[in-house]
């Protein structure tokens, strides 16, 4: 049996399984997150640089909406912009080292549940999903009922929207600025 014995004999206890490994693994990875970047002073002050960064964007460019453009305002706003893309991009490098961590230990209990409710039905799903969502959410399983949910699926679902929830509650969520920058950043239209 897969599920915890105390959820033995109760109907959902697949998938309350599932649901508990999934939130005690995005806590442990916040906790890995924490140790390797989140406390770091380094973190820290590119934190600050972009949230200072993305304010003084914010209230130079609602300044220049107010008033005639000018040439130096505009060169203005374009460094802060520069400056803020080049800190968030620091900022996606500086994290990527726990994400390496992060992937590993994530790695590792997907392959522990893989093998704990492999072709295992743990979830019925309300809806009948459309192509690729059914391919996902069908993966593994035996049998022609497309509301039927594996593991991975029900697993990706809740490792995305409870880390995510985690990170907002602790205060960890990138910073606002930053949601535009990344590794990759789109190219800017100005120089294209």
């Amino acid at each position: 049996m897969a599920s915890l014995p105390l959820l033995a004999n109760f109907k959902y206890s697949d998938s309350l399984t599932v649901v508990g490994i999934s939130i005690f693994t995005a806590i442990v990875c916040e906790a890995i997150s924490w140790v390797l970047i989140y406390r770091t002073n380094s973190y820290k002050a590119l934190r600050s640089s972009i949230d200072k960064a993305a304010k003084k964007l914010e209230t130079m460019k609602t300044d220049s909406n107010k008033i005639v453009h000018k040439k130096s305002k505009t060169k203005k706003i374009d460094r802060v912009e520069t400056s803020l893309k080049e800190s968030s991009r620091d900022l996606s490098l500086f994290k990527f080292k726990s994400g390496a961590v992060v992937a590993l230990v994530l790695f590792a209990v997907f392959g522990l549940l893989n093998s704990l409710f492999d072709g295992k039905v743990v979830a019925k799903l309300p809806f009948k999903p459309f192509g690729l969502v059914m391919k996902m959410s069908h993966r593994g399983l035996q049998g022609t009922d497309p509301t039927d949910c594996s593991m991975a699926f029900l697993y990706f679902l809740c490792s995305i929207s409870i880390r995510t929830n985690l990170q907002k509650f602790l205060g960890f969520a990138p910073p606002r600025g930053a949601a535009s920058g990344g590794l990759f950043p789109l190219p800017d239209p100005k120089t294209s």
